[in-house]
């Protein structure tokens, strides 16, 4: 009886804490990112976001109006002025996440492999962007902070090792 008590209390428990996380989401915040593979090395960004250094995979937000591969040629332009072939969809992100940096917003993350297509052209062009690094898939950890992009970096370590 005192298990089933305690069972009860914490599902209870967990149970309010979802319901107050989900009725706090008022927004969904769509992100498009790209890897870029080269010889077995992928793109990665450097910034600086709410206060916080980050590494991560180019890409950024769907505007309105926007269709997701539209964002990632428009995102490429903006930040890297290079034009991208889109080779297909790599992944799609499966479970329900809360920004780590906006906790009103539900994220939505989906991945592309990308070619660079004119990759001398090349350029930071967002002031945000600390730099940028081609980084081995092969590396032994790994360096994402961010927990989708950490499945991604795993899953193309499936892919191309």
């Amino acid at each position: 009886m005192l298990l089933s008590s305690c069972f009860s209390t914490k599902f209870l428990t967990l149970a309010i804490q979802i319901l107050y996380i989900i009725y706090m989401i008022d927004k969904i915040n769509i992100r498009v990112y790209a890897c870029a593979v080269k010889d077995k090395q992928v793109l990665t960004l450097f910034e600086e976001y709410a206060g916080e250094p980050l590494m991560k995979f180019p890409g950024g937000g769907l505007e309105y109006g926007e269709g997701v591969l539209e964002c990632l040629h428009r995102e490429f332009d903006e930040e890297l002025n290079v034009q991208i072939n889109v080779l297909e969809h790599f992944y799609t992100q499966e479970n329900f996440l809360v920004s780590r940096f906006k906790e009103n917003e539900q994220l939505l993350t989906i991945y592309y492999i990308v070619d660079i297509v004119n990759e001398e052209d090349f350029i930071i062009m967002d002031p945000c962007i600390e730099k940028t690094e081609w980084i081995d898939i092969d590396r032994p950890d790994n360096p994402f902070p961010l927990p989708i992009d950490k499945i991604v970096f795993d899953k193309l370590k499936e892919k191309y090792l």
